[in-house]
């Protein structure tokens, strides 16, 4: 006798093939049959007329420490997201001391949600999560910024020795279970690093045959020559790359998508692996600090704000960030009405504006530096991308979905709280851009092929029984940049591990979620 057999559904089998009315039988934490007349079940849950699909996985998160907060976080499975991948953008929450915590100061405690920085080595951090248990699955991979910082601080030069402490790092996270190795190049630290030093710590990962993921050294005026960064590194090292949250960044770099795409199509002829992820939105999130040159925080946060409180070093740095000849951060490819500040820990009042709001008749620049001065790490929405460039990189069968969610506190980007429906409400269903079995894939296998999930991103017998079942008509996400923590519509229930979890659109308060680990 099956477990729970979920009848009458239209299944997607996330594999691309068509939508089949069949009926899913579970058994344990597996499924044990799909089809029909499948025999008697300890439990049936009637889902004629809705979409049954493998879980949804989240290529691109940042919800490294929300599993460690004290009360369950439903918010992904409200989403039908049953695993995320963890420690992207080149910032994991381990191997970390506590001198890699405080040279980082801020940049850890604006990720983490209230939620305690400490210092533990990757094995540890992982069994913390385990021991928690979180709301969902969890995978996590280990971060170059991490690395570089645990064993260079924050300086610009490699000490003697900093490299192969940062490989011998890797080495132990990825035998502690890291799914990857991930880098954040527009980030202090990492970004100081050049790419033979990547290329070391990818190799690492090639021995373990865990993939790169980058969020590049630049996604807008030099994004070829970023692009091209990466598929080195991963020719060289022989590893899978992921690209992550493509975009083409800045008005004047517009209708780049082809070029993006015809990059990676040209990489996968010459035998690189290589994917990419996205979320569905015009507007990035990330710390307000992105819009200054990296030269701005060399030496760590205290000498960030020693230069940001001096005149002639503001000036500088000015001056630096006005260059567009040079990757010099976002500052000059945005402008101060598409920046919108999100979190500020001394002064609440900053955020949900604007920066043109916030400087009014002042200058821009001196303002942006007065609102870092309060909180380094202070975070921020900001609108750089062109609706045809997403619609374009989300057409691309190479690219997956991947939210780049922040902690659900505060006034997150609202891609924390539904990248996912938006993408199968707004982009299958109102603009057809996607047909549903593709979408469903670009959200399961995908992601799970990529990152070596096995058993998970499909609906087989034999499949890990992480399903979510939702309504094709009615699936989508309302929130805003203003009001993002809306709960999505149209995800009525979510099995994880064999547990229904979400039941007829409500969680049901078991923290069912495992660690997964390569």
């Amino acid at each position: 006798m099956h477990d729970l057999l979920l009848r009458g559904g239209t299944v997607y089998d996330g594999l691309g093939g068509p939508g089949v009315v069949a009926d899913v039988a579970i058994t344990g934490d597996r499924v044990s049959a799909v089809g029909a007349d499948l025999g008697p079940a300890r439990r049936e849950i009637d889902v004629t007329g809705l979409a049954v699909a493998p879980g949804f996985i989240d290529a691109h998160s940042h919800s490294d420490p929300v599993p460690l907060m004290p009360q369950p976080q439903p918010f992904k499975l409200h989403q039908g997201v049953t695993t995320e991948i963890v420690g992207n953008c080149g910032f994991s929450f381990a191997p970390l001391d506590a001198a890699a915590i405080e040279a980082t100061g801020p940049l850890f405690a604006e990720l983490a949600g209230g939620v305690p920085v400490v210092p533990r080595d990757f094995a540890g951090y992982l069994d913390d999560i385990a021991a928690t248990g979180p709301t969902n699955h969890i995978a996590a991979m280990v971060g170059h910024n991490t690395l570089r910082a645990y064993a260079n601080g924050m300086d610009e030069r490699l000490r003697p020795g900093a490299l192969e402490q940062m490989c011998r790092l890797a080495d132990e996270a990825f035998a502690a279970g890291a799914v990857g190795l991930s880098s954040g190049l527009i980030y202090p630290p990492g970004s100081y690093g050049d790419t033979a030093e990547l290329i070391a710590l990818a190799r690492v990962a090639h021995r373990w045959n865990r993939p790169y993921t980058t969020h590049m050294r630049n996604e807008d005026d030099r994004l070829g020559e970023a692009l091209d960064e990466a598929i080195t590194i991963a020719t060289q090292a022989r590893v899978r790359l992921q690209i992550s949250h493509c975009k083409v960044a800045g008005k004047a770099n517009h209708g780049g998508g082809k070029a993006l795409l015809a990059k990676l199509h040209a990489a996968r002829l010459a035998g690189v692996d290589v994917r990419g992820d996205q979320y569905p939105y015009r507007a990035g999130g990330t710390f307000l600090n992105a819009l200054l040159p990296g030269a701005a925080l060399v030496g760590g946060t205290e000498a960030m704000r020693a230069r940001l409180a001096d005149p002639a070093e503001r000036a500088r740095l000015r001056a630096l960030a006005e260059d567009v000849t040079q990757p010099n951060g976002f500052w000059a490819r945005v402008t101060p009405a598409d920046v919108f500040v999100t979190t500020h820990t001394t002064r609440p009042e900053v955020t949900g504006r604007t920066l043109a709001e916030l400087a009014g008749t002042a200058d821009a620049f001196d303002t942006l530096c007065e609102v870092l001065l309060g909180d380094p790490g202070a975070g921020m929405v900001v609108t750089m991308m062109a609706e045809d460039d997403v619609e374009t990189i989300m057409a691309d069968p190479l690219i997956g979905i991947g939210s780049d969610n922040g902690p659900p506190v505060g006034l997150q980007h609202p891609r924390t709280w539904g990248c996912f429906p938006r993408v199968l409400g707004e982009y299958v269903r109102e603009r057809g851009l996607l047909t549903l079995p593709e979408a469903v894939r670009k959200m399961t296998s995908a992601i799970a092929d990529q990152f070596g999930l096995t058993g998970r991103g499909f609906v087989d017998a034999g499949a890990v029984a992480d399903l979510v079942v939702f309504d094709p008509a009615t699936i989508g996400h309302d929130g805003t940049y203003a009001v993002p923590d809306v709960r999505p519509t149209g995800v009525e229930h979510v099995v994880l591990a064999g547990h229904v979890v979400v039941e007829s659109g409500r969680f049901t308060g078991e923290r069912r979620g495992l660690v997964l680990r390569g």
